[in-house]
């Protein structure tokens, strides 16, 4: 009857996703009296989960499972919960956790609450605090199926350690053929990704071309942040649709969003508003950005950005 926890990784090693995703569970956990089992796929160092509350780690390790197909996976979970006994499964809202929760859903006959950002207020009944209108605002759900699915808003709840043995136990379900067949995968390297970043460095069209995007690429290093677009300077090309943050593009749900020469329109501002802090420069203060922002600069980006880059440079060397 214990929670159970789908741990993403990457290459072997654990997102913070999943060490986030891992905390949530802990304290689902204690309210329902119960412990953690995390499923693993093709990960490494599962004894990391236990700094975090998990208890138990079902630990997967199939070549099948190399590259992510929701039907599959969401077939591995599921005999993963069925195993366990397990009424409540919490996965992220990572790209591919969204595309294999609603499969879930069907495959336990279980209730999703998506955007989910706190622990539970009651577990009877069983109630989550989502994020709606593209996180203008919250509401209470209700989920009275028996087994419930939660999916945990990115940055919502934070790591917290409850170290745990972690024991490792191997499991081995049955995979379904998908009929996709991958030859290879291409991934940028040495890069922060989006989904990840607790910190987003994002350029607009007021950089005037692609060719003056090293200072934002600059500044991002000095912050170990990633990098992003607005929809217009993917469109135009300056940058691959992959950095596209938006309602229309990527969700970002970091610490810190920079954003430098973005206007602010409202399809921007759905997909960063659950950002903790925003900070905006821009050379217009008529700019709606500077309306959601929590801190503004209003200035020309040539000349604040490689100040600001600068300064941080100045402050790393003094506290290093």
């Amino acid at each position: 009857m214990s929670v159970l926890v789908y741990t993403e990784s990457e290459k072997g090693k654990f997102k913070k996703t999943a060490l986030e995703v891992a905390s949530y569970a802990k304290s689902v956990a204690d309210q329902l009296g119960t412990t953690v089992t995390a499923i693993s796929i093709n990960a490494d160092n599962t004894a990391e989960l236990g700094t975090y509350g998990v208890s138990k780690v079902l630990q997967v390790k199939d070549a099948k499972l190399d590259t992510f197909n929701a039907k599959t996976f969401a077939s591995v979970i599921k005999q993963a919960a069925e195993k366990e006994g397990s009424k409540v499964v919490v996965l992220s809202q990572t790209a591919d956790s969204k595309y294999l929760a609603p499969i879930l859903a069907v495959n336990l006959d279980a209730g999703y609450a998506s955007n989910v950002v706190e622990a539970p207020s009651s577990t009877s009944p069983f109630t989550v605090k989502r994020t709606a209108f593209t996180n203008k605002a919250f509401n209470f759900t209700s989920i009275g199926t028996d087994v419930k699915i939660v999916g945990l808003s990115n940055n919502s709840f934070g790591l917290k350690e409850h170290p745990a043995n972690a024991a490792a136990e191997v499991f081995s379900p049955i995979i379904p053929e998908n009929g996709v067949h991958v030859d290879s995968v291409d991934m940028a390297s040495n890069k922060v990704s989006i989904a990840d970043a607790e910190i987003v460095v994002s350029g607009g069209r007021g950089l005037k071309g692609p060719e003056n995007w090293g200072m934002i690429e600059e500044l991002a290093n000095v912050l170990g942040a990633a990098t992003a677009c607005s929809k217009p300077v993917s469109d135009l090309g300056w940058r691959p649709h992959s950095e596209h943050v938006g309602q229309t593009g990527k969700p970002v749900a970091s610490n810190l969003y920079i954003a430098v020469g973005i206007s602010g329109a409202i399809q921007h501002l759905a997909g960063i508003n659950a950002s903790k802090v925003k900070v905006v420069i821009n050379n217009d203060p008529e700019a709606p950005f500077f309306k959601a922002a929590d801190y503004g600069v209003v200035g020309d980006a040539f000349e604040v950005v490689p100040k600001l880059t600068e300064k941080l440079k100045e402050f790393k060397a003094q506290n290093a």
